[in-house]
């Protein structure tokens, strides 16, 4: 009776060691060490924000992406059984390269070119996470023998990452839906470890999460060009282009073709507008930079007619790796389609030539979404081709009686 005693009062007192902040500290600089930017723990619970996911669903924002509907993902105590803590990590993506219209307006040679949304350009960022993650998980297993399970999660799991980040205190959420930081903006991704062990929160019970610091600001409502963010904080994935083009698998609802401009996978519109992304710190990541295939072939605005004349075969060989798998080789093929029709060519030249006959094969292909996507294209060169035959190549109609 006395050894079962000594043996309760231990497991209190390792309880209370584990329970302090110093172990959950002591998280926080393992995962800094790995590199990680931030780290927080946050108690496993459903938080208030749940119930306007429901009501989100119920709206049909998430569109055809049906795993949200997931009841795991709005009861996160069924994701793992047993689990108390969630330890949240963040590992910045921004690298020094331009944003996307700041990069437009510099321009490149070898004819019009795509973009690509700043963290599909380099390694598959999963895999960065994962490896960090399971390191993370690897420690918890040192530090505490004691039987124990925990589970890694890099977007890839019903949970949602950005809660968990808010309650344990790296940001706030902003009116784009995205995890903010006041020191890094929103360039980084979101990492998750659930655990049966349980740690302090990094935020005591009588701490509020991080201020929403958005104020009165509206750029990235207003700088949206299809309208996805339907109010502050709500935003409709059905209109977002970062849906269109990766998450939507049939045809890109017409409505929104021009919009989507020369975007081919993703969008950063929201974010590089963001006041707290102006200096965001960039990261020394390698994984990160943009894959460069030759001297002309590289991630970072990739040209259109490389990405549109793209086999099956060679889209596998050049995107083993790259979280742009995701897409499939017949989305990426249909948005390079969609962002040629909306490219500028000159009327006559090599350039438009070559991509005339390029869509015109496509607009034969087997694969409906590329066909219909390809004389699409073709339908909008041959309206600016007119367009230009009346501005004499000016860009503006000849002034008249009306004008």
């Amino acid at each position: 009776m006395f050894s079962l005693a000594l043996a309760t009062l231990s497991d209190l007192r390792h309880n209370q060691i584990m329970n302090s902040g110093g172990e959950t500290a002591w998280i926080t600089e393992r995962a800094q060490a790995l590199g990680f930017s931030l780290c927080g723990v946050a108690p496993l619970e459903r938080f208030p924000e749940y119930a306007e996911f429901e009501t989100w669903l119920e709206r049909g924002y998430g569109g055809a992406m049906g795993y949200l509907a997931n009841p795991k993902r709005r009861d996160p105590a069924q994701v793992l059984a047993g689990a108390r803590s969630v330890i949240v990590c963040a590992l910045k993506y921004n690298t020094a390269h331009p944003y996307s219209g700041e990069a437009a307006a510099t321009g490149k040679g070898g004819g019009p070119h795509g973009w690509i949304s700043r963290y599909a350009w380099g390694r598959d960022y999963h895999e960065v996470l994962w490896e960090r993650l399971n390191a993370l998980a690897e420690t918890l297993k040192e530090r505490f023998p004691e039987p124990h399970e925990s589970r890694a999660y890099a977007d890839t799991g019903p949970i949602a990452e950005r809660l968990f980040a808010k309650y344990a205190g790296l940001g706030w959420l902003g009116k784009n839906t995205l995890l903010l930081n006041a020191e890094m903006g929103s360039w980084f991704f979101l990492g998750v470890i659930l655990t049966t062990l349980e740690f302090s929160p990094s935020l005591a019970r009588h701490e509020m999460p991080p201020a929403d610091l958005c104020g009165k600001c509206r750029r990235c409502l207003d700088a949206c060009p299809t309208g996805a963010l339907v109010e502050p904080y709500v935003m409709d994935a059905r209109r977002c282009i970062s849906y269109l083009t990766i998450e939507l698998r049939g045809s890109v609802p017409e409505e929104f073709r021009e919009a989507i401009g020369e975007n081919v996978y993703g969008c950063d519109i929201c974010q590089e507008v963001c006041p707290y992304n102006r200096k965001a710190p960039v990261t020394r990541v390698p994984d990160f930079e943009p894959r460069q295939f030759s001297s002309e072939e590289s991630l970072f605005q990739p040209r259109l007619e490389w990405l549109a004349g793209m086999s099956e075969e060679e889209f596998r060989e050049k995107f083993r790796g790259s979280a742009m798998k995701r897409t499939k080789w017949r989305g990426l093929v249909r948005n390079a389609c969609i962002a040629l029709g909306n490219a500028k060519l000159e009327r006559g030249s090599a350039e438009q030539l070559r991509i005339v006959q390029l869509l015109g094969r496509l607009a034969q292909s087997s694969e409906i979404v590329i066909a219909e996507s390809a004389r699409w294209a073709l339908g909008r060169i041959s309206l600016e081709a007119e367009r230009q035959d009346l501005t004499g190549g000016s860009g503006a109609l000849p002034r008249g009686p009306l004008n």
